[in-house]
């Protein structure tokens, strides 16, 4: 739990380190996420991190904010407020807050224990590792937008988890039956050891960079853009289909290739 925490909080630095020091047009520049500028997607980190820290530290309470959401009486950002002053520096600051909440709740709790969210409960582990997904992925938007890159590391192992785990679910979200067969996942990572996911006699493949793979599963490229290799039907279904977060399903923008 404490690795999961170390590893967040390293990814919260990454992305940290593009908006330090950033003009107020800078924040408002528009993002590859439609109707979204550079503050605005930090926000919606704010309100996540929010969400999360009530998750764990009060689930009645977020059970009654989850209801209200989910009956559309509000949105995720409308329920955690933001500060009258939404100048860059207060988004900054106010970010630094509530991702330091939301961490020092995830330290307090056991890995196994189960935490009410807005799909199915998750295990305090899995929660703090969809955290450092979303915060990823959305840091890939901002730099992006500002032409500049954070370097990747092998933090992207856990968002390559999410992605293999969460094959089955990219189709029952769409609601479509999941294939039947097994993938194997062999990918590259940042320092050039060789993660890999399921069978090895599995005749489906996808192999490539680690970073591609993490693009992929989180809609940032489409599979025509990534650097990875699709061996056989179930392969490229799934790279066609897959989708690493919940929500209602999506399909990645074309215009990121």
């Amino acid at each position: 739990m404490q690795q999961i925490c170390d590893d967040l909080a390293a990814e919260h630095a990454s992305l940290d380190a593009l908006v330090a020091n950033l003009s107020e047009d800078e924040w408002k520049q528009q993002t590859p996420a439609e109707g979204w500028n550079v503050r605005d997607t930090i926000v919606h980190l704010i309100a996540a991190d929010l969400a999360a820290h009530q998750a764990v530290t009060d689930a009645d309470g977020f059970q009654q904010t989850k209801k209200g959401m989910l009956s559309g009486e509000f949105s995720l950002e409308d329920a955690y407020g933001a500060p009258e002053d939404d100048s860059g520096a207060a988004t900054l600051a106010w970010w630094r807050d509530s991702r330091t909440k939301m961490l020092e709740a995830f330290r307090e709790r056991g890995p196994k224990e189960r935490i009410p969210w807005f799909g199915p409960d998750m295990s305090t582990l899995s929660f703090a590792t969809a955290r450092l997904m979303e915060t990823w992925s959305h840091g890939a938007d901002v730099a992006e937008t500002l032409g500049a890159s954070i370097p990747p590391t092998d933090r992207l192992r856990h968002v390559c988890h999410i992605g293999v785990t969460t094959r089955g679910w990219s189709y029952i979200n769409r609601g479509m039956p999941i294939p039947e067969g097994d993938v194997r996942v062999e990918l590259k990572s940042p320092s050039g050891e060789i993660w890999t996911w399921g069978p090895d006699e599995a005749t489906d493949i996808v192999r490539g960079d680690a970073l591609d793979f993490c693009l992929l599963v989180t809609q940032r490229k489409p599979p025509g853009a990534v650097n990875l290799e699709l061996i056989g039907e179930l392969a490229v279904d799934w790279a066609t289909h897959a989708q690493a977060f919940a929500g209602p399903a999506t399909d990645t923008d074309p215009s990121r290739a």
